[in-house]
């Protein structure tokens, strides 16, 4: 039984899928839109969700919170002041996600757009 086993694995260590939902996110912030499996949107889109909920409050501890889960500072600074200004009023679902009807050639896997609302 899988008691207590959330999300998906990916087929990879736990650190490798760590970096792996890392990249995923920072090209979604950098880029706001991108073109990726189901799976892959349907994983990073909670913690997404979560980390504009923080950068929501721009206060110290708050940009190091987001600091410290994008590494990349360029970044985490675009989502703390460009993009989380766009939604103090709003109170969640800061994306979404569109799905395609085009399955990729190697696996069939489903294919979807997730971006900021």
């Amino acid at each position: 039984m899988r008691h207590l086993s959330r999300g998906k694995k990916f087929h990879r260590q736990a650190g490798r899928r760590k970096s792996f939902l890392r990249n995923l996110m920072l090209n979604l912030i950098k880029k706001e839109k991108i073109e990726t499996t189901e799976a892959r949107a349907k994983a990073i889109r909670p913690i997404l969700e979560r980390l504009v909920n923080i950068a929501k409050k721009n206060t110290l501890a708050s940009r190091r919170l987001v600091y410290r889960r994008l590494i990349n500072k360029k970044i985490a600074n675009k989502l703390i002041d460009e993009i989380s200004p766009r939604y103090k009023e709003r109170k969640g679902g800061y994306l979404r996600i569109k799905k395609l009807a085009k399955f990729r050639k190697r696996d069939g896997a489903a294919i979807s757009i997730i971006e900021f609302v």
